[in-house]
C-alpha cells in the first residue's frame, strides 16, 4: 500500500494552479468571466490568486480598451473585485487609460499622479499628444519621460526629404 494516496487527489502547488488559472481566464466566455474571477480570488493563496487576476485584467482591458463593451466589462469586474484594493486601483487606471485613448474627458492631475505602471503603459500605448507631452514633462521616472518623448518624436517625424539630384535624370550630351 502506498498510504492511500491513490484515492486522494493532491492539490496542485501554487505554480500549477497559477498556470491553470491563467489558461482558464484566457479561455473564459464573457458571460462566465465574473464567476471565474470570483472563484480564482477564493484560492487560499491570496497573492497568487491576485496575480492571476491582475494579469487577466491587464490582458482583457487592453483588448477592450477602445471597444464599446469596456464600460459594461469594467462594471462587472468592479463588483467582483470590490474588496481587493490593488485590483480596484488597477481597474481604475485602465479606465483612465481608456478615457485618454478614446479622447474622452480626463484630468491631467490624474495622469501625473498615476502609478509608475500606469505611466509606463500610457507612454507605450497612447497616441494623445496632450497626454504624451504631459508624461514627457512630468512623468514620474526618467524612463517614462524618455518613452513619452520617443513617442512624440515618432508622431512628429516627417518623411526624409528627397535629394533633388537623385530624381534628376542626366541629360545626354551630344558627342558622349
Amino acid at each position: 500500500m502506498n498510504g492511500g494516496s491513490d484515492t486522494t487527489e493532491e492539490v496542485p502547488d501554487e505554480h500549477l494552479r497559477f498556470a491553470r488559472y491563467l489558461q482558464e481566464l484566457a479561455d473564459v466566455l464573457p458571460e462566465d468571466e465574473g464567476g471565474l474571477v470570483e472563484m480564482v480570488l477564493r484560492d487560499p493563496d491570496r497573492t497568487m490568486a491576485q496575480s492571476a487576476v491582475i494579469r487577466h485584467l491587464d490582458r482583457r482591458a487592453a483588448q477592450l480598451l477602445a471597444d464599446a463593451t469596456f464600460p459594461d466589462w469594467r462594471r462587472a469586474m468592479s463588483t467582483v473585485i470590490v474588496d481587493r484594493e490593488f485590483l480596484v486601483h488597477r481597474l481604475r487606471e485602465w479606465t483612465l487609460l481608456r478615457s485618454i485613448a478614446i479622447d474622452d474627458s480626463w484630468r491631467p492631475e490624474d495622469l501625473v499622479a498615476a502609478s509608475d505602471w500606469f505611466q509606463r503603459t500610457a507612454a507605450q500605448m497612447l497616441t494623445s499628444p496632450a497626454a504624451l507631452c504631459l508624461l514627457a514633462d512630468e512623468g514620474r521616472t526618467r524612463r517614462v519621460r524618455a518613452a513619452a518623448n520617443r513617442r512624440l518624436a515618432e508622431q512628429h517625424r516627417l518623411p526624409a526629404p528627397v535629394d533633388p539630384q537623385i530624381l534628376t535624370i542626366p541629360s545626354a550630351e551630344p558627342g558622349t
